[in-house]
Order: structure tokens, then sequence, then C-alpha cells
């Protein structure tokens, strides 16, 4: 049997709530997507960070872990956390937040019938009392997501270079240069699952063409287009 992967929308603005199952031995990557996670693996609440690589999956040694998944510039301002300060990291949310509480917390996630739900609710409640992200980041997200340009997204937001990159670091964990590889990559990605053809991906997702693509697969995620969706 191998992986299973389940997600669906949350009912945290952008956010996803996920669910997976890993065979023991099995290996399930985990891409760069420009986001942040909250997990549950092995009875423990733990942040997941930006990446800029590949992951091996939390439950590699095999089981199910669960989490909600934030989109891009949104979670420094629910974890109270700056997001280069988490990249490419997985740490204990005990470190981020005080221990009463995640204990509490941990207990709640434990009890659950659905810890995917369970932490879709810990969001929501966080989400209810802290200021909401950087809407100007969020913007600046979506942007880069449709495939505008850096140059042309700076001037739309209102600020210059060193202000863009300054505050990307802070909500993305990277420059917007890297997050806008990042999406393209994943929107190059999600056409491929759709049954599109590599070369006619690559184009609609904003490369210059089939090789440009196979270039940031290596790059970013350390794989080929052939190995990664290999069987």
């Amino acid at each position: 049997m191998g992986d299973r992967y389940e997600e669906r929308a949350s009912r945290v603005d952008g956010a996803k709530v996920w669910t997976l199952t890993v065979p023991r031995g099995a290996v399930h990557p985990v891409l760069p997507d420009g986001c942040m996670d909250l997990l549950w693996i092995g009875g423990r609440l733990l942040v997941a960070g930006p990446d800029t690589r590949t992951e091996p999956a939390s439950a590699s040694d095999g089981g199910s872990c669960a989490g909600i998944r934030f989109a891009p510039g949104t979670a420094p301002a629910l974890l109270g956390v700056p997001a280069h300060e988490m990249r490419d990291r997985r740490v204990a949310l005990a470190g981020l937040w005080p221990d009463d509480q995640v204990r509490e917390l941990t207990e709640r996630v434990a009890e659950a019938e659905d810890p995917a739900g369970a932490l879709e609710e810990i969001a929501l409640a966080r989400a209810a009392a802290v200021a909401p992200p950087d809407p100007a980041m969020r913007f600046v997200a979506g942007q880069l997501d449709r495939g505008r340009s850096v140059a042309d997204t700076a001037h739309a937001v209102g600020l210059g270079a060193r202000q863009l990159h300054r505050r990307s670091l802070a909500a993305f964990g990277y420059g917007p240069k890297t997050l806008a590889r990042v999406l393209r990559l994943q929107r190059a990605l999600a056409l491929v699952r759709a049954g599109t053809p590599y070369a006619e991906a690559a184009l609609a997702a904003g490369c210059a063409d089939q090789a440009h693509l196979a270039r940031e697969m290596r790059e970013l995620a350390g794989t080929t287009l052939t190995e990664y969706f290999a069987p």
C-alpha cells in the first residue's frame, strides 16, 4: 500500500487541512511551496517553516500525521514568529508558545477523533486573537502566484526593492524572487498532475521552456520530473 494523502479547504482563510499516512520504509517528499504548517506528529505539535529544498515526510518512519498548511505570508502573524527564523526548520510549538498553553493544546489534539480538525480549531482561535496577516504581503503572494514579475509586483504594492525584500523575509521566509520561483514550480507541477505534458506545463506556468522547468525542478526539488512522478 502506498502513501495516502488527503486535504480540504480550511475555514482559516487560504489554508488547507491535510492528513498523510506513510507505510513504514516509504519516503514521501515534501517540496517547497512557500507555506508554513502546524503539524501533529507522534503526539507532538510542531511548526514546519518555509522550505528552500525538498524535505522527507515527517511520517517517513511509518504512520500518520496531520497538519494545517497556511497560505504564503499568513503564518507569521498566527504563530508569532518571522518566517525567516523558521526557514528549512521543524520546531516544537513549545519553543514558540508558553509551555502550559502547548500542553493543553497537545492534550486536546491527542483526545480528538479528528486531529486535523483539532488543529484547524487551534488556528481559528489563534486567528481571532491576534492581528491579521500583513495585507500587502498577501497581495504580493497573490501577484507572484499569478506569474507577475517581482518588479511589477513591487510597483503595484508601492514598495521599493529593499523594502519588499525585507518584508518578504518576515512574511515568506525568503525574498520575492525565491518565492516567485517556488510558486511557479508548484503551478507547473499542478498542471502535470492534471495531465498536461511537461513542455506545455512549463510554458503555462511561466518557464521559458521545458529545460528551464527541469533546471528549477533539480535546484528546488532535488529531483527530476520523471522521478517525482514515477508510480
